[in-house]
């Protein structure tokens, strides 16, 4: 795990320093990350990699993992679906899965700190024992949020409205609350295994382990198993090009704790491509950063045609390493890529399959706009960006809400 020193040479000493101020100011605090998922899935990394770098800037962090069985994560799927959009035809038997569930966690985490981060809806509804605790609470919403189904966000809503403040991605997930609102898109770590430079001959390695061909443009799209990512829509989008370019499509996948639908629709996708041998279908465990890291630097094109979208780190990683990407205009996409610009935005099949041809046919385009999309990354979207957000929710909270924050006085530099 590098140290934030490390990063002095990507995003300047200034940034380093602020981080450093705003810590100052937070000395003593504790803070506590609940999620669904260690392991799998964007909020199980972005936090495997922000809080040792909170505890590294001093601040008391621990990252606690709620328990649940299948039954529970078959209802937070259909929780999931509903809330962006699909009608999942969620029961009362269902809620009633839900409270219980996290009833017993309640009965065995250990909830003192002083700021309770509590991300997404699988554990929203731990805010229950707030009022016994001391701590602020925050409910970070990691989904996209813009058209939810009633049924289970009037079963949400009323959780939601105990905590202290609420976290979104992009203003168009926001809701009518009566609690503070903030803008917090998330972030990578460019020093990770998964964003970090790799040498060409690692590259090599990996996809020679993987069996992946080099003899053809790889046309990629890395996401979990999922409907709403369209693996299907991405395979039809691909034989709509093969006329017009040579390339091979890969899918790159994995499980996640949290998500039991995930097997069937990758076993729909291996369906779908039977029979072609220019479509490779790939499921790896979600450990694999560098095996990641390596497909999408040695691929041409980038694919991420989500049919709604968070945010999209999948994008953010691929832009990052200065690939072409064509996603879909959704969700927090849209904050990542400028339309022909930095990215392609796509609303269709055709739309997609126009792009990819186009890109295929001229690489030098594609690197133009993969450069443009690797600056705004790095002026946006990198981990240190994301720490001094969380930092000044931490201030504005602990302050009680105050409209201006005294910051400690910087340290007398040392004599030369």
């Amino acid at each position: 795990m590098p140290r934030l020193e490390e990063y002095r040479g990507i995003v300047g000493p200034d940034t380093l320093e602020e981080l450093h101020l705003l810590a100052r100011a937070l000395d003593g605090k504790t803070v506590l990350h609940i999620n669904s998922t260690a392991m799998g899935g964007g909020v199980a990394e972005i936090l495997s990699r922000m809080v040792p770098f909170l505890q590294e800037l001093g601040i008391h962090t621990r990252w606690e993992v709620i328990k649940g069985g299948e039954a529970f994560y078959a209802v937070t799927k259909k929780f999931h679906n509903a809330l962006h959009g699909d009608d999942q035809g969620v029961t009362s038997r269902d809620y009633q899965i839900y409270e219980d569930t996290l009833d017993e966690n309640l009965s065995m985490m250990d909830l003192g700190a002083d700021m309770l981060f509590i991300h997404d809806p699988q554990p929203a509804a731990l805010v229950k024992k707030r009022r016994e605790m001391d701590g602020r609470w925050i409910w970070r919403c990691h989904i996209d949020l813009s058209q939810p189904s009633p049924q289970v966000w009037d079963f949400l809503k009323p959780y939601v409205e105990q905590y202290d403040a609420s976290v979104f991605s992009a203003p168009a997930f926001a809701q009518k609350l009566p609690i503070p609102q903030f803008l917090i898109p998330p972030s990578i770590d460019p020093l990770s295994d998964k964003n970090r430079d790799l040498a060409p001959e690692e590259i090599t390695l990996v996809l020679e382990r993987l069996r992946i061909p080099t003899d053809k443009p790889l046309v990629t799209q890395v996401s979990r198993f999922d409907r709403l990512k369209d693996p299907l829509g991405v395979i039809e989008a691909f034989h709509k090009v093969r006329s017009y370019a040579d390339a091979r499509l890969l899918l790159v996948g994995g499980p996640a704790d949290d998500d039991p639908e995930s097997s069937l629709v990758m076993e729909e996708a291996r369906e779908r491509a039977k029979g072609d041998p220019d479509i490779l279908i790939l499921c790896l465990p979600p450990t694999s950063h560098i095996e990641i890291n390596a497909i999408q630097r040695a691929s041409a094109v980038i694919l991420q045609k989500s049919i709604r979208e968070g945010f999209g780190l999948t994008v953010t990683e691929a832009l990052w390493k200065g690939k072409p990407v064509i996603a879909s205009a959704v969700g927090g996409i849209s904050l990542q890529i400028t339309h022909k610009y930095s990215g392609m935005l796509t609303h269709s099949i055709d739309g997609t399959a126009h792009a990819l041809k186009q890109l295929l046919s001229e690489p030098e385009y594609g690197r133009w706009l993969g450069g443009n999309g690797k600056e705004h990354i790095r002026q946006n979207f990198l981990l240190t960006r994301h720490l001094r957000d969380y930092l000044l929710l931490f201030l504005f909270l602990s302050h009680g809400q105050s409209d201006f924050i005294h910051l400690p006085d910087q340290p007398a530099a040392a004599n030369p």
